[in-house]
């Protein structure tokens, strides 16, 4: 497979990468704080790449295709656009890709969603016509094979867009998320990003049991800035689990009743934290990168990232 995005030739080139994540407001057409953390991750130096989120947890949001498109434009820093297929169907799914690929953008997200019943807009009809597998094997064929999935010829200038998708190493049985990852990698993905881990023994055990898949793997990190964030995920995020040590010490931290004491102290906690944790899961042969998902939480990435390359 070809690399054409700078995320993925930095996977090929054995390079540790980094990337990081944008999150469009939900029921917004402002974008310029989107763009300015664009550029606030792309003067960090090593972030490669960052996500353009397509509706999380099924709440609306600015069309993740057009975001990436014009923060991209704005900031220099390339993105991967997330494309769900919870809401579109393969006709829909088709354009989209036809239009990124038109637009310049080198890499996609390919991902199922969350049922629409989670989101802000409850009452509107789910799709599901493709699962994350069947777009990746849609993006796979118009890259590699000029058709869509009905064997239509794309005429025009060739797409080239690298395809990754979405792994979940707190699922358990692990064994039906490795299944999953095994479809997905046969039908043609090229990187992993994962949820959030907070439990390094549970990131350590997934990259073990994806080697022999052969697909790089990012692994997701989220710094919290406060027990209420630690905790939200633990208890919303599907997919997500928080060790009870790790509520437990931001649990303490609340009772520092100095508020910029007590964002300090989170501060090194989470540097020390995660820098430990990027240095093991380097170890790993699956492991191409860390996707550091800390949107407006700049003072930790840099840090994190330097005390992980020492």
């Amino acid at each position: 497979m070809e690399a054409f995005s700078n995320l993925m030739k930095g996977i090929k080139s054995g390079t540790f990468v980094y990337s990081g994540e944008l999150e469009p407001h939900n029921v917004c057409t402002e974008v310029a704080s989107v763009i300015e953390w664009a550029k606030t991750l792309k003067s960090i130096g090593r972030i490669v790449s960052a996500n353009v989120t397509d509706n999380p947890q099924s709440f609306t949001a600015m069309s993740s295709l057009a975001a990436s498109y014009i923060v991209q434009e704005a900031s220099g820093l390339e993105l991967v656009y997330q494309l769900r297929t919870a809401d579109r169907n393969r006709m829909a799914l088709t354009s989209d890709i036809l239009g990124a690929a038109a637009l310049g953008l080198k890499n996609i997200l390919a991902l199922t969603g969350d049922h629409t019943t989670m989101g802000n807009t409850p009452h509107c009809m789910p799709v599901f016509d493709l699962d994350s597998a069947h777009l990746v094997d849609l993006i796979h064929k118009m890259v590699y094979e000029g058709t869509d999935l009905a064997g239509n010829e794309i005429t025009g200038p060739r797409v080239e867009i690298n395809v990754g998708v979405a792994g979940n190493p707190n699922q358990e049985p692990l064994e039906i998320e490795i299944l999953k990852m095994e479809r997905k990698a046969e039908v043609g993905t090229e990187f992993i990003q994962t949820q959030v881990v907070f439990d390094l023994d549970v990131a350590l055990n997934y990259l073990d049991a994806l080697e022999h898949i052969k697909v790089p793997t990012l692994i997701g990190i989220f710094p919290p800035r406060s027990y209420g964030q630690a905790s939200f995920f633990d208890k919303y995020v599907s997919g997500v689990t928080v060790p009870e040590d790790f509520l437990k010490t931001f649990e303490n931290f609340k009772k520092i009743e100095d508020k910029e004491k007590r964002k300090e102290k989170i501060k090194e906690f989470n540097i020390d934290y995660f820098v430990n944790f990027i240095k093991e899961i380097k170890k790993k042969k699956a492991c191409a990168g860390c996707h550091i998902m800390a949107v407006g939480y700049p003072d930790v990435i840099e840090p994190i990232i330097e005390g992980a390359e020492k």
